[in-house]
């Protein structure tokens, strides 16, 4: 099982790339993101995810270690299949899909192609327990800890998105600042400390 590759970028096409390890070409598909970041007879190293099927073994390629595990975590979503994962790391990048899954804002996950509001729903309810391990939503310890922090339902969190919502920003940019807003000023922090962190975080 090939897990990763390390050589020359050889050629570079719109869904895909070829890396010379050795002489040997490798043919790796990947996200667009991914495949910005090669330059055709420059060094590469690929983290591989290897998907043997009845007819062909296929190989997925990433630069970043989150990626590769978010498109491991997808494709275990009924309907999401290789190529509508890297459609999805594509248009969204990890934190965004986190955040979106989070947020359970479908439209963001309906965004990249072949991502219908059907698919967007199921990738919020079978996910949404994912965003907790890449420190976006509150993890459980913490939600044993106070239902109030436990997630943007909570009074405080839920006023705080309300409030930067109503302040003109994206349900999920809010969601993202007030769920590190939190992590921040810990579990007994007000609702305008909240806000006002949130807005700070915006900024950036």
């Amino acid at each position: 099982m090939i897990a990763k590759l390390k050589g020359l970028v050889d050629s570079v096409d719109t869904d895909s790339a070829v890396i010379d390890v050795g002489g040997v070409g490798y043919l790796v598909s990947a996200s667009a993101r991914t495949l910005r970041d090669l330059s055709v007879g420059g060094p590469a190293t690929m983290l591989v995810e290897t998907i043997v099927r009845e007819d062909a073994i296929a190989l997925y390629g990433f630069l970043d270690a989150r990626e590769r595990d978010w498109f491991r975590i997808l494709t275990t979503v009924q309907g999401v299949g290789a190529r509508v994962a890297l459609s999805i790391l594509s248009t969204l990048s990890p934190d965004e899909i986190a955040r979106a899954i989070a947020a359970q804002d479908r439209s963001t996950l309906s965004r990249p192609p072949g991502v219908g509001p059907k698919l967007a729903a199921r990738l919020v309810t079978e996910l949404k327990d994912k965003a907790a391990a890449f420190g976006i939503a509150p993890s459980p310890a913490q939600e044993g800890r106070s239902a109030e922090a436990a997630s943007p339902a909570g009074s405080i969190n839920e006023d705080a998105v309300s409030a930067l919502v109503n302040l003109g920003y994206k349900r999920v940019e809010a969601f993202g600042a007030v769920a590190r807003a939190t992590q921040r000023l810990g579990d007994g922090a007000g609702l305008d400390a909240v806000i006002r962190a949130g807005l700070q975080d915006l900024a950036r």
